[in-house]
């Protein structure tokens, strides 16, 4: 992953879902998309060992759903709207399903798409507008173009890093 042209002092922890303790020392920031087989891979392969810091006050993650127009990538962009940002515990439960279940819902239509998350996870339309701008306007400035693209502290990744070295950069965070 090229992280040359990104701007990362202009990622900033506001907005997305915040999961864990905003007094947590070390802050993930993950721009994904539900649709994105790679910010699949990120989410599914991070998860126990992020759920574990987040547990022990030690790591909040902020993730930050981005909106692309890319044909395939915009189902993604339907489901989330059906996040709910005042919930993050459900709505990181409701990430890990959409996830596990992407080859159900991936190649649906968009409405089709919409009567899933209401049928499967029993969930409603949230007005995020101003998440959803706010994270587009904060991608351009930080010049973000591919989910998904994680942030701790300088280091950029994608879903390609290795676990040890996930662990290392949390690690020296907390140090």
């Amino acid at each position: 992953m090229d992280t040359s042209g990104i701007e990362s002092e202009k990622v900033t922890t506001k907005g997305g879902i915040a999961i864990g303790s905003d007094t947590a020392p070390v802050k993930i920031i993950e721009f994904i998309n539900l649709r994105c087989p790679y910010s699949k891979q990120w989410f599914e392969k991070s998860l126990p060992m992020l759920d574990a810091y987040v547990k022990e006050n030690k790591v909040q993650r902020i993730i930050k759903h981005f909106d692309k127009e890319k044909p395939g990538l915009k189902k993604g962009n339907v489901l989330h709207r059906y996040l709910n940002h005042s919930n993050p515990e459900q709505a990181k439960d409701d990430i890990a399903f959409y996830y596990a279940h992407l080859d159900e819902w991936g190649d649906l239509s968009e409405e089709e798409i919409a009567n899933y998350a209401k049928e499967k996870r029993k969930a409603t339309l949230h007005d995020n507008k101003e998440h959803v701008e706010a994270i587009l306007e904060e991608t351009r400035e930080a010049n973000v173009t591919t989910v998904p693209t994680v942030f701790i502290n300088d280091a950029i990744f994608d879903q390609k890093i290795a676990e040890k070295e996930l662990e290392e950069l949390i690690e020296e965070g907390l140090a």
